[in-house]
């Protein structure tokens, strides 16, 4: 991850409604969400929600799989180990292995 991305990044999660769907993709894990139930949970609307979804994709902190007629949105857990990864690459005075139980706390296997 490079720093423009990394802005982009930051700057989806610095909106209130774009953290909460990404906490609760998160939460929901390999099962994801249909965009219409995240709306719906979030008490926002279809519209709006779609907007948010779309900022979050592009930041690469959230993906999407089309089921028919519905499309299902997952965490990106890749995309966020990378945001996290560049935000720690020069941590402890240079010395990045230090920080790599960090990293590895945040790992999971989604």
């Amino acid at each position: 991850m490079d720093k423009m991305q990394s802005l982009a990044a930051l700057a989806a999660l610095g909106q209130e409604t774009r953290l909460d769907v990404f906490r609760l993709l998160v939460r929901e894990g390999e099962a994801g969400l249909p965009a219409g139930e995240i709306a719906e949970r979030l008490g926002a609307v279809q519209n709006t929600m779609s907007a948010h979804l779309r900022i979050l994709a592009s930041a690469g902190l959230v993906r999407s799989q089309r089921e028919s007629r519905i499309i299902r949105y997952f965490a990106d857990m890749t995309g966020f180990r990378d945001l996290m990864a560049y935000l720690m690459e020069d941590c402890c005075q240079g010395e990045p292995e230090l920080c790599r139980p960090v990293l590895d706390a945040i790992a999971c296997k989604c």
